[in-house]
């Protein structure tokens, strides 16, 4: 498949296989395709060792695949670059700097004046709800207030895409859903394209547009989903969203899929 011609982002036939020091290799990834218009909201799930965030790694540069290629916007992906945004389960921030200059950050390195990039980090701050702590140090902050720093930092960069590696995975139960709105708002006010990792069927189920669930041993897609939550998330509450039959029925499904998965591998491990 060729990728030159195509807009938004292309995982195109993605294999990926670790050797090891002692001898042997690990085979992470095998014949991985997909294709995100811009725009999208992807979640990514499955079990451990399903070669997720391997594959999240790839198509932010951080790793080249064995075979096949990952295309954005008809341009080979050969390494990390700003039109690809990463934001972290811990935020990576900068602990002693306050929260407008983490914000700043990539604006500031590239050059920018504050003219420019001013503007732009006070909207940045209005719609992930920190606009009365830009002069706080980070280190100050609540870890649901960090990770707004990070999503923040991120757009403040403008990328075409936004990669999520279980970014709301270190947060408390309420924040995480709180956060969750956030991540749909975000979306829908930026239109950026978003690939979203995470071990939370519950999660992976609201937030994703569309559903990848990887199967292990090699890490492939085992089954994709056309969701409609994400959209629904942006005008009803997320309590009344969850506690619908259509998406309960899904969680289940999907719950019981890699349920089956690990106990396979579980099975797999005793032999």
């Amino acid at each position: 498949m060729d990728g030159a011609d195509r807009s938004g982002l292309l995982v195109d036939d993605v294999s990926m296989v670790f050797t090891l020091p002692g001898g042997g290799s690990v085979h992470a990834l095998k014949n991985v395709t997909m294709n995100l218009a811009s725009g999208e909201l992807l979640s990514v799930l499955g079990p451990s060792g399903c070669g997720k965030t391997t594959l999240l790694n790839i198509i932010a540069g951080f790793l080249a695949p064995t075979e096949g290629a990952v295309f954005l916007n008809g341009h080979q992906v050969t390494g990390p670059a700003a039109e690809r945004g990463m934001v972290f389960q811990q935020g990576a921030l900068f602990e002693w700097l306050d929260v407008r200059k983490n914000i700043s950050f990539g604006p500031r390195m590239m050059g920018k004046s504050k003219r420019e990039w001013g503007p732009k980090v006070d909207h940045l701050l209005e719609i992930v709800g920190l606009k009365d702590f830009g002069d706080k140090p980070v280190y100050q902050l609540s870890g649901g207030m960090q990770q707004r720093v990070a999503l923040a930092r991120c757009l403040a960069n403008d990328p075409d895409v936004i990669l999520m590696d279980e970014p709301l995975g270190a947060l408390d139960a309420l924040t995480r859903e709180k956060m969750q709105g956030l991540v749909l708002q975000l979306w829908k006010e930026t239109g950026k394209t978003i690939v979203l990792i995470t071990h939370s069927v519950e999660e992976a189920l609201f937030l994703g547009e569309r559903l990848i669930v990887m199967a292990p041993r090699p890490g492939r897609i085992h089954r994709e989903y056309h969701l409609p939550f994400a959209e629904q998330g942006l005008t009803i509450s997320p309590r009344e969203i969850k506690a619908s039959p259509e998406f309960i029925e899904k969680r289940e499904e999907i719950l019981s899929m890699i349920w089956e998965m690990e106990e396979e591998i579980m099975g797999g491990a005793t032999q």
